[in-house]
């Protein structure tokens, strides 16, 4: 099997209290934050060496995982983690932040995979930055492939996947044939939430996502990274604009209520709740 995992480099959600926005708002100072591989992604990227292995056997990858990101050089960082932890090769597409919204990211990966040939192209469900959760939705549209969204569990069958999808009140189970789309969620990464035809179903995953050992960091120097232009993929210019950025407001300090009286005459009458 050959899965396409594209990847997004965020800033470190962990460290949002420091994003600045200047007094025009008309962008995001990140500088002095972290970057970090998306969450989402780094859950897709687990679920897709699990699929391509026997989980006894994880240094040997029956099949290839490629990886790609949209960025600039300082990007592959991203990507040579990616390689470190199983991946086998990666692709960088040269760009910058504001020349992408959804759309364009989908288009340019629909012409990756024409030259790629993937049975399988397996995302996050959505980036922690945008939360716009749309590229994967995008992309199966623009390849007419089949789709399954909000994995929370992956089962390799003759020929395709059963999925099961995070849904309000439980697990809702399709079957997709290859070639296909799936976006993961948080449970992906459960110790047996994923396997391939190869692991055997008694075997169990160590929760959340592998981390490379310093052999394979230094072995991931030497995979291949291709950098493409963003112009080869995907013609035009972004079709979502941010107009403004503004902060949250303030949040008041709390208030001490005498009795349940007053609580939920504050919550009718000030808060407008009731």
């Amino acid at each position: 099997m050959k899965i396409l995992v594209p990847l997004k480099r965020v800033a470190d959600p962990d460290n949002a209290n420091k994003v600045k926005i200047p007094a025009d708002g008309s962008r995001i100072e990140t500088t002095g934050l972290e970057w970090k591989p998306n969450p989402f992604d780094e859950y897709a990227l687990e679920a897709a060496l699990r699929l391509t292995e026997d989980g006894k056997a994880p240094k040997v990858r029956a099949g290839e995982v490629v990886v790609v990101t949209f960025g600039p050089a300082e990007t592959d960082t991203t990507l040579r983690a990616a390689l470190a932890t199983g991946a086998d090769r990666a692709i960088r597409v040269e760009c910058k932040d504001e020349e992408l919204d959804g759309l364009v990211v989908a288009r340019a990966l629909a012409k990756l995979v024409e030259t790629e040939k993937p049975d399988l192209v397996l995302l996050g469900k959505q980036a922690v930055d945008g939360d716009t959760n749309q590229v994967g939705q995008i992309l199966a549209e623009l390849l007419d492939w089949p789709m399954a969204t909000f994995a929370a569990t992956i089962r390799e069958e003759a020929g395709g996947l059963l999925v099961g999808r995070e849904v309000d009140g439980g697990v809702y189970s399709v079957r997709v044939k290859f070639p296909a789309v799936v976006t993961g969620d948080l449970r992906i990464v459960n110790a047996q939430s994923v396997y391939s035809l190869k692991t055997d179903k008694a075997f169990k995953y160590a929760d959340g996502v592998r981390f490379a050992a310093l052999p394979a960091i230094m072995q991931a120097r030497k995979k291949p990274l291709l950098v493409k232009k963003l112009a080869e993929l995907a013609a035009g210019a972004p079709v979502a604009r941010y107009l403004k950025y503004e902060a949250p407001p303030q949040r008041k300090a709390g208030i001490k209520v005498k009795d349940v009286d007053e609580l939920v005459s504050r919550l009718k009458n000030e808060a407008k709740v009731l």
